[in-house]
């Protein structure tokens, strides 16, 4: 039963970063700002994923 949960707790933070260098790549910023924004969410997965929801750009 754990691995299952462990998997699907995967699946999810997959999905996450998925939909977060998604939104990063649609974002108003310059080429390097989401260069360093994606660095940071692929390198400091879980801090990377709360930083970017609560102090990265957002679409006008």
């Amino acid at each position: 039963m754990q691995t299952q949960y462990t998997g699907l707790l995967g699946i999810l933070h997959l999905a996450l970063v998925i939909w977060a260098a998604v939104s990063i790549l649609g974002a108003p910023v310059g080429t390097g700002t989401k260069v360093l924004w994606i660095l940071l969410v692929l390198v400091f997965p879980i801090v990377g994923l709360i930083l970017w929801f609560l102090f990265g750009p957002r679409k006008a």
